[in-house]
């Protein structure tokens, strides 16, 4: 029996992005329970509410990536009987459990920064609040890096939603820097309260944008135009090919499913138009290893019904 190369490709980079997504989680847990050591101490040492928001956020930051975690591993689970098209939507799922956690976090810090607007309390031993978010921004830039690396590679829609608000937290971060400089330099009482309803906004920002791309993914939104168009491109490239019609797509996870109709000479045989096919579907492999294709071949003098413009 041959084995077809392309499959054996597409099997040795579903492993590797499988290996880098576990790997982007492990390090991510690893960073969020460091960053709440040092926190923890700096939010004592200063009895600052903005240090106390970003040490909540990393604790929230600790959940998440505790979900990721799970999700990322359970949607790297290969399909079964039961989930004949695998397990992606692990990772929408696991985004949205993150939007919770991060919205629920981003109410409280709004209430304890608006008490401290109303009651401003002096912010004590800011250099060692300053020196900890110095250490914690360092940290935070490296997971990012190492993340954005692993989503170029996987598109992973949980790795995204992780990454996106760690880099809050580095923003987060430099806010708390300049919220202690104001206050023990400039004697500026506000700033600490103000700083802390900043970040708590710029948590719930954060939890829009990882709802929003969970339910593209969970609503089998399509593929963005570029990446259709590119589809289009790659198919029509491909000799016997006369047109393409009803293009569906969508990601779950990993995976992208492509759907088409290919108009091809009706006068050609079954085994030619079923060469054609299978020709269209390797080309689409090539420039998409971890898809799924269907392709239905129309002969070309039939007005097939179609459901969209394409």
């Amino acid at each position: 029996m041959t084995i077809d190369p392309e499959f054996l490709h597409s099997q040795n980079d579903d492993a590797v992005n499988g290996q880098l997504m576990k790997r982007a989680t492990y390090a991510a847990v690893g960073i969020a329970l460091i960053l709440i050591a040092i926190k923890s101490f700096a939010y004592f040492a200063t009895n600052s509410v903005a240090m106390l928001s970003t040490l909540v956020d990393s604790m929230l930051d600790l959940a998440a990536s505790a979900i990721n975690l799970f999700a990322v591993r359970q949607s790297l689970v290969p399909a079964d009987r039961d989930h004949r098209f695998g397990h992606g939507k692990a990772e929408a799922l696991a985004g949205l459990f993150q939007s919770a956690i991060i919205t629920g976090s981003a109410v409280f810090l709004l209430f304890q920064a608006g008490e401290r607007l109303l009651n401003p309390k002096p912010v004590y031993a800011s250099d060692v609040g300053i020196i900890v978010m110095v250490v914690s921004i360092v940290l935070t830039i490296g997971l990012v890096l190492y993340q954005r690396y692993v989503i170029s590679r996987t598109r992973s829609v949980a790795i995204s939603a992780d990454s996106l608000h760690y880099v809050g937290d580095v923003l987060i971060n430099g806010g708390v820097i300049l919220a202690l400089i104001l206050d023990t330099v400039f004697h500026w009482r506000f700033a600490d309260g103000m700083f802390g309803i900043l970040i708590a906004l710029v948590l719930i920002f954060s939890a829009w944008k990882i709802i929003r791309t969970s339910f593209a993914d969970l609503m089998d939104e399509e593929l963005g135009d570029e990446e259709r168009e590119n589809i289009k491109t790659i198919v029509l490239q491909q000799p016997g090919v006369l047109g393409i019609h009803d293009l569906r797509t969508r990601r779950s996870g990993q995976q992208v499913f492509i759907q088409m109709h290919i108009d091809m000479d009706g006068s050609i045989s079954l085994r030619d138009a079923h060469t054609i096919s299978d020709a269209v579907e390797a080309r689409l492999m090539a420039e998409y290893p971890e898809a799924e294709a269907i392709v239905h071949q129309d002969p070309l003098h039939i007005d097939n019904s179609r459901n969209d413009e394409d």
